[in-house]
């Protein structure tokens, strides 16, 4: 028996996301919870011929403990989506009120569950749920994740249309390190499974990496005005949350790249504190799964010169966003106290 939940289930992600989860079969109970919707969602999912039971709850009635209890896996999509001429620090001021309050229900209802958060920025949103965790005594590093898989999924696409051959892109797999916003995002092309063209021109890597560190900027752009990337980030998000279930329900050997705590594996944080030259409290990278969350957070080994320099560039801004995160709770808590 599996319980996922969605917060934020009516958004532009939340939507195609609980229907994505509503489609795996070894999600047995689907809980969804937004300020608005959220019962018409559930109603309409509900009579998809697929195992899960699904309801849909608001605000009222206590409406977020009744979604989140019984809850194994939490997946965060809720907030608002980056607009045009919106920086993300713009959107870090909406969406931390957001992403504490349901760090708190979290905290005090399904304090075991595995989170993983989409709210954007992930470079900081991770932090507050790990901070207000804390304040609760019931912060566990191996339970949380920020979802970086989309640029993990961009890299494949972008790599395939690269090769000339689409079909390709469910068989490419490219690390991304770092974080989950512009510079801090890291392709490791020289890692890629499929190498590139021996003769790819400077100009034309250059121009790959950038398009997978800022891909959100192209959508926000193509749409106008009408929202952010949320269908991919739906697929995105969707496709770790399978992971992290069968992980949870035993299967061994799963790989994938997350934004996690370096808590939750000291030995591998080791490793790659060295690869790195300076100790950052997160780090996303590739991480092997299992049924307590992080079993490893696995180095980054062999990196290219350029790919160096990226990571170079990558560490002030990751510091950055990490403190903003954690002192934004330490402000809220100045002038309120957690309540079990």
């Amino acid at each position: 028996m599996v319980k996922a939940v969605v917060l934020g289930a009516a958004g532009g992600i939340g939507q195609p996301l609980a229907l994505l989860l509503k489609a795996n079969p070894l999600v047995t109970e689907l809980g969804l919870f937004d300020i608005v919707n959220t019962p018409g969602v559930a109603a309409d999912l509900s009579h998809i011929s697929t195992p899960a039971k699904v309801e849909g709850y608001l605000p009222p009635d206590e409406g977020l403990k009744k979604t989140l209890t019984g809850a194994d896996v939490v997946v965060i999509p809720a907030g608002v989506p980056r607009k045009p001429g919106m920086t993300r620090d713009d959107l870090f001021k909406i969406n931390a009120g957001i992403v504490k309050d349901l760090a708190t229900g979290i905290a005090t209802t399904a304090p075991k569950a595995f989170v993983l958060v989409i709210s954007n920025p992930v470079n900081s949103t991770v932090p507050i749920v790990a901070e207000v965790f804390k304040k609760f005594g019931v912060y566990d590093p191996k339970r949380l994740f920020g979802v970086t898989t989309l640029d993990v999924v961009r890299a494949s696409t972008f790599v395939a249309e690269i090769l000339g051959d689409l079909s390709l892109s469910k068989d490419v797999v490219v690390p991304v390190v770092g974080g989950h916003s512009g510079v801090t995002i890291v392709p490791l092309l020289s890692q890629s499974s499929h190498p590139l063209p021996s003769g790819l021109a400077k100009e034309s890597y250059d121009a790959l990496v950038n398009r997978i560190q800022f891909g959100g900027d192209e959508v926000v752009k193509a749409k106008n005005g009408g929202g952010s990337a949320t269908l991919s980030m739906a697929y995105a998000g969707a496709e770790f949350a399978a992971k992290v279930i069968r992980a949870v329900k035993g299967e061994k050997g799963i790989v994938a790249p997350s934004y996690v705590s370096v808590e939750a594996d000291a030995s591998g944080s080791a490793a790659l504190t060295k690869e790195l030259g300076e100790e950052l409290a997160y780090f996303s990278s590739n991480v092997e799964l299992g049924t307590e969350g992080v079993v490893k957070i696995i180095p980054l080994g062999k990196v290219s010169e350029a790919e160096q320099a990226l990571i170079k560039a990558a560490i002030p801004e990751l510091k950055k966003n990490i403190t903003t995160g954690v002192n934004f709770v330490a402000e809220a808590y100045k002038t309120e106290e957690p309540r079990l």
